[in-house]
């Protein structure tokens, strides 16, 4: 069992039949789940996540995901919000979501799952907090 770090492009996409990353989302995520690797995902990840469901009045889809798949959310405290400020200042392409994140999945020494390339790389290549 891994500690994993959960993206909102992931969680939405599995979430939503409709999504063109829905079928990539399936593949990546539901392995994380059969073998009950430690998820996790940032407060901003689920306010990313469940944005649009509430504006869809299907939230009770999403909080329903996170509690049978038994995601803790992690807060973002002042060890996160630094981690993703440096990574923001490292890689200034970076946007707030994405570096927290990242933040979050470094902070928590877990692996990061997440569909988008750029994120990945930067993932690969950035450094431990110390």
């Amino acid at each position: 069992m891994v500690r994993v770090a959960l993206d909102a492009d992931v969680v939405i996409a599995f979430l939503d039949p409709g999504d063109d990353h829905h079928a990539t989302a399936v593949a990546e995520l539901r392995p994380r789940l059969a073998v009950g690797d430690k998820l996790l995902a940032a407060a901003t990840v689920y306010a990313e996540s469940i944005a649009r469901p509430l504006q869809q009045g299907t939230d009770a889809i999403v909080d329903e995901f996170f509690d049978a798949a038994g995601i803790s959310i992690v807060a973002i405290d002042r060890a996160v919000a630094r981690r993703a400020a440096a990574l923001r200042a490292e890689y200034q392409s970076l946007r707030l979501p994405d570096a927290m994140s990242l933040a979050t999945a470094i902070v928590t020494d877990s692996a990061l799952l997440t569909l988008d390339k750029k994120l990945r790389d930067i993932a690969r290549h950035a450094q431990p907090s110390s």
